[in-house]
């Protein structure tokens, strides 16, 4: 009588099961081409907001663990620059850039896929991000 109990048991939990996979909610895939749309800088009393901006930087994420930037990695505010490169890690979502001799060597720049942007985040006293589109 017990293994019935448990038997029904199980189908009913399994039978609640609701997989809600919608294919439009998705998150993009890290590798490709991210284009810089929008900056958010926060002038200290948490009031920051995104601001559309101009610019032609795009990062390229590929496959290998690199990536490579149209501007410079180091800096932010859509800095074109000379081009730099880098590596990242998906799984810790932080990206190293190979030379960052005028800011702090070493140092690692995490992102975050939030819907279809990439936030890349910079080292600020207050909110310093770079928003890009994937293309």
């Amino acid at each position: 009588m017990k293994t019935l109990v448990y038997l029904c048991f199980g189908l009913l939990l399994l039978s609640s099961c609701n997989n809600d996979d919608d294919s439009n909610t998705q998150t993009p895939e890290l590798v490709g081409n991210w284009k810089l749309i929008a900056i958010y800088a926060d002038p200290g009393d948490g009031s920051g907001t995104f601001q559309p901006f101009e610019s032609d930087k795009t990062l390229t994420f590929f496959n290998d663990g690199t990536v490579t930037s149209t501007g410079d990695l180091c800096s932010m505010f859509g800095d074109l620059g000379n081009p730099s490169s880098g590596t990242y890690s998906e799984v810790d979502s932080v990206i190293t850039p190979d030379d960052c001799q005028e800011s702090i060597p070493n140092w690692n720049y995490s992102f975050v896929i939030e819907g279809n942007s990439l936030m890349l985040y910079y080292p600020c006293i207050e909110a310093c991000v770079e928003k890009y589109s994937k293309q």
